[in-house]
């Protein structure tokens, strides 16, 4: 008896996927998708400016400028003898990239309902393309932040970087994860639940004075000791204090809040994951 060959199909209807098939290896079949989607994020905010990627610039400057004023001169909080702009803007840099990744990443099914219900491709795109689109203007910013801290490094030589400066790229791995782990936890929400989008934006800016973007932890530890260990578990904060150790030298940073903070984002972004895997079956539904 003679056998038919397999026959090739363009269209295969398969039962549901279960719970914990996340299909990570088509985001990698999409890649070229994914590089689209980041020169769109690029060009398309900026392209009806004036002043264009200027704004990746003017933004930390301004928020430096102020916070140095408000915070170090009004308010005189301590920096652990750091130089203000330098400090401020060292936590500026690294929270922007955060909390960008977490609210754009938040509303990523309201804000591409459309293009979803239209053609098929791995959802899981749109938030990565977010996150490394937003790592384009972190580099920008991050570069600001060198400029002025090579300034600092020629006027005050006792100023100087830590070896953990080689934990850079692992600490922003983590804040980019927890920024797409989050987000896909609440985008999986504001899909039945909108106000939770305005709330999203509301709680970050809230976030951040629990973190040690305007003030150092040992200041929190010494001068709030009832609460100071929310600061502590805050899971931004090793990432901030172990990017100002790096770079200025001079930070609360241990090897077991490290520990921790990976933790706390590698399950973040496994139920993030899990999570818009699931929702993204049926979300068309609800949106």
């Amino acid at each position: 008896m003679e056998i038919a060959p397999e026959e090739q199909w363009d269209l295969e209807i398969k039962p549901q996927n279960h719970l914990f098939e996340l299909h990570l290896t088509d985001v990698w079949r999409y890649r070229d998708l994914l590089a689209l989607l980041v020169r769109r994020d690029f060009v398309s905010f900026y392209k009806q400016t004036i002043l264009g990627p200027l704004w990746f610039f003017i933004q930390p400057l301004f928020t430096t400028i102020i916070f140095t004023f408000i915070f170090g001169n009004l308010a005189g909080i301590s920096t652990d003898g750091l130089p203000q702009p330098l400090f401020y803007m060292a936590g500026i840099t690294a929270w922007n990239y955060f909390a960008d990744c977490l609210t754009k990443t938040s509303t990523v099914f309201r804000d591409n309902a459309n293009i979803f219900g239209k053609v098929y491709f791995p959802r899981l795109i749109m938030p990565l393309s977010i996150v490394v689109s937003n790592l384009v203007k972190f580099g920008i910013q991050l570069f600001l932040f060198l400029i002025l801290l090579a300034y600092y490094y020629i006027i005050n030589p006792s100023l100087s970087p830590s070896i953990y400066i080689l934990l850079f790229p692992f600490l922003v791995l983590l804040m980019a994860l927890q920024g797409l782990g989050l987000g896909m936890i609440i985008s999986a929400m504001t899909t039945k639940y909108r106000d939770l989008a305005f709330l999203v934006t509301f709680g970050v800016q809230l976030l951040m004075y629990a973190t040690t973007v305007i003030y150092p932890l040992s200041t929190a530890i010494t001068k709030y000791p009832d609460y100071a260990w929310i600061i502590e578990y805050n899971p931004m904060t090793p990432i901030i204090e172990g990017f100002r150790l790096g770079f200025l030298g001079e930070g609360s940073f241990t090897w077991g809040s490290l520990g921790y903070v990976t933790l706390v984002t590698f399950a973040l972004t496994f139920f993030g994951l899990v999570i818009f895997n699931k929702v993204e079956k049926n979300f068309v539904d609800t949106v």
